[in-house]
């Protein structure tokens, strides 16, 4: 209790600090040493949402009217969609047209933090986050509805409103990272994996060579990591503080977040086989703890011979374009 009372007191005052004296003065304050230090603390759930979305930005410039019309085009579609076809028929058609993934959207809206019971049918959510996911496949037919983006629109909805989780939504889903995972872009998602195994060897190399002699690949278990944010693999506070310090430090966290976890776990990993480590890193302990695995993302290095991170992603970039010119057998393999 004791503990518990000593971080709420935490809680309350860097709630002042954020309201009255960093969100006043966002531009000039947001990459000052001690705000940067404050924001790794993780934000006060009071301004979670208003700081996500300064730090997110939105480049797309969409206003709560243009939600309004793209909900109001999903809503048409999803009627049409209904009334045109059974329900034994609508596979095919989901497929075909990526517009109307309203089937998946359902599916993938009742596996939504399911012990939560606010996005299943009937719950506090479940029309909102139904709404957000709709009009995103109207906005962006060309990346269309993707497994996995429901978690990220929820953990959203949580810390949002409606108008306002969309456009962090659409913006955060524009960022190269998501948007080559989400397009299922094999050749940037093998880049990024190859930069992450630069910095894995790097911080953790006997956790690396065992990964190397099972031919343990990153995909197995980044994948999925990155694709919800890590809001499905982690408990959804903690997931909420990776969110954080994201927000603050764009796509290089989400790696160094994966390495934190190889980090916290490697005793337990060395001692394991292929299978055990894939179905340990695809289902983590629940009892994982933020003091934990932040002590363990702290200690990991995103430096390679004084190579940051987008210097060692641009020069994996460089030699696989290279190595295309020269038809390079392995990495067509």
């Amino acid at each position: 209790m004791k503990e518990r009372f000593k971080q709420e007191e935490n809680i309350a005052s860097a709630m002042v600090i954020w309201i009255n004296e960093i969100l006043p003065n966002w531009e000039v304050m947001r990459s000052t040493r001690r705000v940067r230090e404050l924001w790794w603390q993780g934000l006060p759930p009071s301004v979670r949402g208003k700081v996500w979305s300064l730090a997110v930005g939105n480049e797309l410039n969409i206003t709560p009217e243009l939600y309004e019309i793209f909900l109001s085009r999903a809503k048409e579609r999803w009627k049409s969609f209904s009334e045109s076809n059974s329900e034994n028929d609508t596979e095919g058609v989901s497929v075909a047209d990526r517009e109307a993934s309203l089937e998946l959207i359902k599916l993938d809206i009742s596996r939504t933090f399911p012990s939560l019971y606010i996005f299943q049918k009937g719950g506090p959510y479940h029309d909102v986050l139904h709404s957000i996911l709709g009009a995103y496949t109207c906005y962006r037919p060309d990346v269309g509805y993707v497994q996995g983006m429901s978690f990220i629109a929820a953990v959203l909805i949580l810390n949002l409103e409606e108008a306002d989780a969309f456009i962090a939504f659409a913006n955060l889903l524009n960022k190269p990272c998501q948007l080559a995972f989400f397009r299922v872009d094999h050749s940037m998602m093998l880049k990024y994996f190859a930069t992450f195994e630069v910095f894995f060897e790097e911080n953790l190399s006997k956790l690396f060579l065992h990964f190397k002699s099972y031919s343990l690949t990153p995909d197995i278990y980044l994948i999925d990591w990155i694709f919800t944010l890590y809001s499905k693999s982690l408990p959804l506070d903690l997931a909420c503080r990776v969110w954080d310090v994201f927000c603050r430090d764009g796509e290089e966290f989400l790696f160094r977040t994966g390495l934190g976890i190889l980090r916290l776990y490697e005793d337990i990993l060395l001692q394991m086989d292929f299978i055990h480590i894939a179905q340990f890193l695809t289902k983590l302990p629940e009892d994982i703890t933020s003091e934990k695995l932040f002590s363990c993302i702290a200690a990991i290095q995103m430096q390679n011979s004084t190579k940051k991170w987008t210097q060692v992603f641009a020069s994996v970039m460089k030699d696989i374009k290279e190595g295309d010119k020269n038809s390079s057998p392995a990495l067509k393999s």
